[in-house]
């Protein structure tokens, strides 16, 4: 008798001998089956004999299903077995709600939500018996501090960072022609300015991660007259230093040479065919004070276009040393991006993905306190982006203390994503996330380019409406009692009451005792991304200096 896990394999052979006899003796068609399982027999041999998987020396020919249908999983649970509110990182409901507004189509929800209004993670804004009337005024902000001398008018929904070479070269030029049909920006991605960013058009922000493309040395290192030359270009609008990403916080990469294509070298400033390495952190700077330094050259090379940073916040100190760095020298970004660690990229390590960074908004809660204790929340602007695609979360967000929110995988729906999550794989089904000729020829240009202006639009008329039924003018107007939070079963709170807020200049009080802060800002120095001393020093410091006050 024979184990019943090679009852495929036995019948495999016997059909084999069944057919050739029957092809003998009564029809030759009968060849055409003995083909068929002499393929099958010689499958089945094959897994007998190779070492590499387990399944199937055990399981030969009927092992291999045990791979198909594991390939295709996600696709079986997208399109059969996922409800509304399954899928991630992007719900069904949320796709959809870009995909109808990139098409132009009505975007409604009919027979009521399918949210659990009573789960812990539950928010909302609550609205007036006194809605405003609908204001079609831009909605923008104006970057730039004391020291800028061309500020950007920035709308308050724009294009976050995607590299040319992560997206394909049409996905790249339909953002960005629709970035400027919309009159909003394009975040470059640390891949740098490429001819199809400058082919659509419209506002770049010009992000310069620790490779420096686009202004790179033969070294790797910050080439001032190549950054000056690119800078003056008058559709980068503003200069943005990636210190980190949310989906990938303190992690390089290496580019292999034989993706570095003709394109690509052109973009970035780098010999075509050969490596290149993004190392995990800045060459230009090693600490808070030449990370300012830093930032006033960029500011002075470009012409006095806006200059600021790009991070996901991990150690505390570290951000607080940089804004003491601010104080001792007076040197001030004009803007910050605070990036979520449920920010996506198209290829990263689970455990950097999962495990490293502080999800957006408790990061933007600490950039915004640190700023307004230390007094300097007037000067600098803060941005956000981490999963923001609707206008509730640009609401919520903007309560929060954000002054505009960036979208990458919004965008990337509206250029036609579908979440395949194939984008490491350089076989993106609708020709975005590759850079396969053929692929990405799927992808038509002007079509895409109107969905990704008509996305920004109708995302914007439903921030208006939301903010009117808020009972407010404009959404800026949005602050923490606006925006509800669960704490426990039964009680809510809004998030002045639920979240920490830090007074104007309470930083700057000797004084000062305010939990989660005033501890790290004893651990921060200016010239040092290093901790002054350790926590338990610190902490112990602290309570004496408390008791002597």
């Amino acid at each position: 008798m024979f184990p019943a896990r090679y009852s495929v394999f036995v019948i495999c052979i016997i059909v084999l001998l069944f057919s050739l006899l029957l092809a003998i003796t009564v029809n030759g068609h009968f060849l055409w089956a003995a083909a068929v399982s002499a393929v099958l027999v010689g499958v089945g041999v094959t897994d007998l004999l190779q070492t590499r998987h387990a399944v199937l020396r055990n399981y030969p020919v009927s092992g291999h299903f045990r791979f198909l249908f594991e390939a295709i999983r996600p696709e079986l649970r997208q399109y059969f077995f996922e409800s509304n509110q399954d899928g991630r990182p992007f719900s069904r409901e949320r796709r959809s709600m870009v995909y109808d507004r990139a098409k132009n189509s009505e975007s409604v929800l009919p027979f009521g939500t399918e949210l659990d209004v009573y789960d812990r993670a539950y928010g909302w804004v609550n609205h007036s018996v006194c809605p405003q009337p609908h204001h079609r005024e831009d909605l923008r902000v104006t970057i730039g501090g004391p020291d800028c001398t061309q500020p950007y008018s920035a709308s308050l929904f724009n294009i976050s960072a995607m590299s040319f070479g992560s997206l394909s070269g049409n996905a790249i030029l339909a953002l960005n022609k629709g970035a400027k049909a919309g009159n909003f920006y394009h975040d470059t991605g640390e891949g740098s300015v490429s001819r199809y960013h400058r082919q659509g058009g419209g506002d770049l922000v010009w992000e310069l991660g620790s490779g420096y493309f686009g202004c790179r040395a033969d070294d790797g290192g910050f080439d001032a007259a190549k950054f000056e030359k690119q800078a003056a270009d008058p559709q980068i609008k503003m200069i943005e230093i990636k210190m980190s990403q949310g989906a990938k916080p303190g992690h390089g990469g290496v580019l292999p040479g034989a993706k570095v294509t003709e394109e690509i070298a052109e973009a970035r400033g780098i010999p075509l065919g050969k490596e290149c390495i993004s190392p995990a952190s800045h060459s230009a700077f090693s600490s808070p004070l030449e990370l300012l330094d830093f930032i006033q050259r960029l500011r002075q090379l470009s012409g006095g276009k806006p200059v600021g940073f790009k991070l996901c916040i991990g150690h505390r100190w570290e951000f607080m040393a940089i804004v003491k760095a601010m104080l001792k020298t007076g040197i001030k970004p004009d803007f910050i991006v605070v990036d979520g660690a449920e920010g996506g990229t198209g290829a990263a390590p689970v455990e950097f993905a999962n495990r490293l960074g502080t999800p957006l908004r408790q990061g933007l809660l600490f950039v915004h306190n640190c700023l307004v204790g230390a007094g300097l929340r007037e000067d600098i602007k803060i941005g956000a982006s981490g999963k923001l695609i609707s206008a509730f979360d640009i609401a919520g967000t903007m309560a929060l203390g954000a002054d505009w929110v960036n979208s990458a995988r919004g965008f990337m729906f509206a250029v036609g994503c579908i979440q395949s999550q194939s984008c490491h794989t350089n076989k993106c089904p609708t020709g975005v996330a590759t850079q396969d000729p053929k692929r990405q020829q799927a992808l038509n240009v002007p079509d895409k380019a109107q969905r990704v202006a008509n996305f920004h639009c109708n995302t914007m008329k439903s921030l208006i409406e939301f903010t009117a039924a808020a009972g407010l003018d404009h959404p800026k107007e949005f602050r923490p009692e606006h925006f509800y939070l669960r704490a426990g079963q039964r009680e809510i709170m809004p998030a002045s009451a639920a979240l920490t807020w830090v007074k104007t200049g309470a930083l700057l009080d000797p004084s000062h005792d305010i939990a989660g802060y005033s501890t790290y800002w004893a651990m921060a120095e200016a010239d040092s991304f290093a901790p002054a001393k350790p926590l338990a020093v610190a902490k112990a410091e602290f309570r004496h200096h408390l008791s002597h006050h």
